[in-house]
């Protein structure tokens, strides 16, 4: 068989080889992995600030630059992973009661909708700063000339 390998099988259906897929496949995959590693080590530095008892008093908003910065790297989808990871995070690890997705104040539940609300406009709002821009066309003479 020429063209497979041992460890892969070819892939001889409509869309031809399935390098192509499993290429996206990894890259999607890796663009998941980044943004909840992302998440989860800044909310490991807030939470040892919380159980120091210095942490800050609205840490969920400390969230918003690498949730930028993944909007950057890998797109609109790989950053609301992130809003709503990020906001599940701070709920369960950084808000009292600690540990539990209960909201025990209304300032508490304020901060993670105003958080969840700025960051899906950031993302909005970047993606559409970011997105590749489309050719301009140029409007033709009315009289042929160029």
């Amino acid at each position: 068989m020429a063209g497979t390998s041992a460890i892969l099988p070819g892939n001889n259906g409509p869309n031809g080889s399935g390098g192509m897929r499993m290429s996206v496949f990894l890259k999607g995959a890796v663009s998941v992995a980044v943004t909840l590693a992302v998440v989860s080590a800044v909310t490991a530095v807030l939470w040892y600030f919380k159980l120091a008892t210095f942490g800050p008093a609205h840490p969920v908003f400390f969230y918003l630059l690498p949730i930028g910065v993944v909007m950057l790297l890998y797109g609109s989808r790989p950053a609301l992973l992130a809003v709503f990871t990020a906001a599940a995070c701070a709920d369960f690890f950084l808000y009292d009661p600690i540990y539990s997705f209960v909201i025990s104040s209304r300032v508490e539940f304020g901060d993670l909708t105003c958080f969840s609300l700025l960051a899906l406009i950031t993302v909005k709002c970047a993606s559409e700063l970011f997105r590749p821009s489309e050719k301009i066309r140029t409007a033709k003479s009315r009289y042929g000339r160029p």
